[in-house]
């Protein structure tokens, strides 16, 4: 056997090893449950960690705990590698300092303030163009041409989830809801209808905001045609960098919050005036529903756009909504198969911990 074999399998430490509890109980989340006094601690009782194991408690710890979101893009504060070994430069909480010298040392890694490339922060030309009124058209242009189409056949199912509908019963409560209302979601706007939709029913929930007080019902739908709809779910295949990337400034807009509504509405409006029935976009809350991190990165490098598989990838964290134009049911574009009353049971949560100060 190797020595990177051995030092892929050995045990170094233990969940209990550690001082600060987000970093022990992490770490026990992942560890592994083995007999046997830790080498390091003594402790008979806690999980035990290879250096890999500490090597992913250090960055979703130090990486991914430390990420800030802007209005565009995200990016970590802190990162970590092995050329930053005994050159760490962060300013743990004292609680966490021992922690921190007993992660480098066991990893051989160091911890650095992170200066993110600008993309990651939003500065990305067609994302900057579409943010101008003066510009936002030949944005939109392109995304009706450079963005594929998809075709939802006849008899293809998906789901419309409604909250407290007074009619639960009736099939055109699961409508677009009418147009004296609408203008409060991500792409339909005043007097422009649109109707919501997933073949996920856990996205359609957490899309509802629902909660345990709420009577809920979802319907399930399908087309009475094939309907013609622009998919921005896809991966471009594009020769640019990030800051060039049409591809990277429609990946970063559907996973803003609703300071971006007035141009997901523009190419909504775009798209059915280019004859779509309607579009398929990323759901805001994608990254919540796979386990996802935004803008994951290697050396600076969007993995979206540079990991081997970056198709296969970027669809492994992103679930797709459907947003239909108009009033479909009333138009008998799409029918209702069945209704039925949903009852929440149990809801869990998953998660990490990270630093309050560094």
């Amino acid at each position: 056997m190797t020595d990177d074999a051995t030092n892929a399998t050995q045990f170094l430490l233990c969940s209990n090893c550690f001082v600060d509890e987000g970093l022990r109980i992490d770490s026990s989340k992942h560890g592994i449950e083995q007999e046997g006094e830790c080498p390091n601690c003594k402790s008979h009782g806690g999980k035990k960690l290879t250096r890999e194991h500490v090597l992913g408690i250090a960055h979703r710890f130090f990486v991914s705990g430390t990420t800030i979101r802007f209005d565009y893009g995200a990016a970590p504060r802190v990162q970590c590698n092995e050329y930053h070994y005994g050159k760490s430069d962060i300013s743990p909480s004292p609680w966490l300092k021992n922690d921190v010298k007993l992660i480098e040392d066991t990893a051989k890694i160091g911890f650095f303030h992170y200066g993110p490339r600008f993309w990651m922060l939003g500065e990305v030309e067609p994302l900057k163009a579409l943010q101008d009124s003066a510009t936002r058209s030949q944005i939109i242009d392109r995304v009706l041409k450079e963005y594929p189409e998809r075709i939802l056949e006849k008899e293809e199912l998906f789901y419309r989830v409604r909250v407290n509908p007074q009619r639960p019963a009736e099939p055109d409560e699961y409508d677009s809801p009418p147009l004296h209302v609408a203008g409060k979601g991500r792409l339909d706007s005043a007097g422009f209808a649109v109707m919501y939709g997933s073949q996920d029913i856990d996205i359609c929930i957490h899309e509802c905001r629902a909660t345990a007080e709420d009577d809920m019902y979802v319907a399930t739908l399908t087309p009475v045609r094939g309907l013609r709809l622009l998919d921005l779910t896809a991966v471009l295949k594009e020769e640019v960098t990030e800051f060039e990337s049409l591809d990277m400034a429609v990946h970063m807009l559907f996973l803003a919050k609703s300071h971006s509504y007035e141009i997901s509405r523009d190419i909504a409006i775009a798209a059915r005036g280019a004859d779509f029935d309607g579009v398929i976009y990323p759901s805001y809350f994608s990254l919540l529903r796979t386990g996802g991190r935004p803008f994951e990165t290697a050396y600076g490098l969007s993995l979206r756009r540079f990991h081997p598989q970056a198709e296969q990838y970027a669809k492994a964290y992103m679930i797709p909504n459907f947003a239909l134009f108009g009033r479909p049911i009333e138009q008998r574009n799409v029918t209702v198969k069945c209704i039925n009353r949903m009852i929440l049971t149990q809801i869990g949560y998953l998660g990490h911990f990270g630093p309050v100060a560094y």
